[in-house]
Parts: C-alpha cells; structure tokens; sequence
C-alpha cells in the first residue's frame, strides 16, 4: 500500500493512535516478527552451548534504528512529519516547547 493509499483509507489522528498503541503494547508487523524470529534462534543456539554460559536475547534482535533520538530530535521529526501530512504547528506557546518564552 502506498503513503496515498494509506492515507485514503486513514486519518492522520488514527494513525498517530496506531503509534502510541505500538509504543505501549510493543512492535507490530515486521518488527514483531524479527523479535519471535529472535526467540526461537535464541532458544535453538543456547541449547547447543552446553556448560557456557547462554547468549543474551538482545544480541539475536536485529538493531534497525542507528540510534535514539533526544526528545528534540525527536519532537522536530513528528513536526516535520505532520507538516508533510498537511498538519499545522500548535499556535499556542504552551503547546509548542521550542518556542520563545516571553520576556
């Protein structure tokens, strides 16, 4: 499905509830199944250790994301991501912590 598709079918508030519900309750689609795929080569790897001592989970989970963002970093992509969704910015300047406070 393409972005127009997508958004066709969806609206921007829905989507964005899709994210939260992802962040909470965990991956969904292809990242969920990268972690389950990480399970069982976990549990097929550490049965052939013997006596050593198991491999951590974490280091069968592929690492897609480079690195995390600060909440900046991160408040600057959702703005530009609404901005290309045709979203607008807050007006209100309690509603927009990069603002200028008065002074």
């Amino acid at each position: 499905m393409t972005v127009g598709e997508l958004l066709a079918r969806i609206s921007s508030r829905e989507l964005t509830e899709w994210a939260i519900y992802e962040r909470m309750t965990g991956p969904l689609g292809g990242a969920r199944a990268d972690v389950h795929a990480a399970m069982i080569t976990h549990a097929v790897v550490n049965t052939q250790r013997g006596k050593r001592a198991p491999i951590p989970l974490k280091r069968f989970v592929p690492q897609w994301e480079r690195r995390k963002l600060s909440p900046e970093e991160l408040y600057q992509r959702v703005r530009e991501i609404n901005a290309a969704l045709g979203g607008r910015a807050p007006t209100h300047p309690a509603a927009d912590p990069s603002a200028a406070a008065p002074g």
